[in-house]
């Protein structure tokens, strides 16, 4: 199920057609305001068989900021959101992607390589990030870092791994290595950067580039 949330109708057009295109019969709904946006969801009961993505122009929707989006992706968690608009500020942008896999970022000049991509992602229950945005954070969180160099090598590398949303288990297995040796780096990484959580480490990875435009989406 598809939920597109938009009040341009040449939007909903181009993207009814594309979606058509690429899942033929899927069905699909319409919202133009926040309270049938949610009214939607609520009679979709969405589960792991009845997953749902939600299409959304968030700049032109009533929402006071983007903790009402965490909510609602917290509600219904088996929902998947496109945040597709004109123009997102970085800082909106550097919080959704450190908070939530559910959120991928689309801007509507996007190719539409990657209007295609992204849905498909969506499909697939993975999280995009567009090229555009992408750059965006990188231009916004490139400055120097007085934490620069306090990382070695395998730290750095095991700090990436954690932006990029693996557990101390994944990691582990990634690098043939035991369950408490990652575990000791992740300590001594949170240590050295003076952070305390995931999402804090991640802005940091974020900031000081540690992980590229393409690692973004994964």
């Amino acid at each position: 199920m598809i939920i597109l949330a938009d009040r341009q109708d040449i939007t909903r057009a181009g993207l009814q057609y594309i979606i058509n295109d690429m899942f033929p019969g899927v069905e699909m709904h319409y919202s133009e305001d926040k309270a049938s946006l949610i009214e939607r969801l609520k009679l979709s009961n969405f589960r792991p068989s009845n997953e749902a993505i939600v299409i959304l122009d968030y700049t032109h929707f009533d929402f006071v900021g983007e903790a009402e989006l965490y909510i609602l992706a917290s509600r219904f968690p088996y929902s998947r959101w496109i945040l597709f608009s004109e123009e997102l500020s970085a800082d909106f942008v550097g919080r959704i992607v450190t908070t939530s896999q559910q959120y991928s970022i689309l801007f509507k000049e996007s190719p539409m390589s990657e209007i295609r991509e992204c849905i498909r992602y969506a499909s697939s229950n993975k999280r995009y990030i567009c090229q555009q945005a992408a750059s965006l954070l990188v231009t916004s969180h490139q400055q120097l870092d007085p934490t620069a160099g306090l990382l070695t090598k395998t730290e750095t590398e095991i700090l990436r791994d954690i932006a990029l949303g693996l557990t101390t288990k994944d990691i582990a297995e990634k690098r043939v290595s035991s369950f408490h040796t990652v575990n000791t780096h992740r300590k001594n990484i949170f240590r050295k950067l003076s952070v305390n959580n995931v999402h804090e480490a991640t802005r940091y990875a974020l900031r000081a580039g540690i992980v590229d435009e393409a690692e973004y989406y994964i």
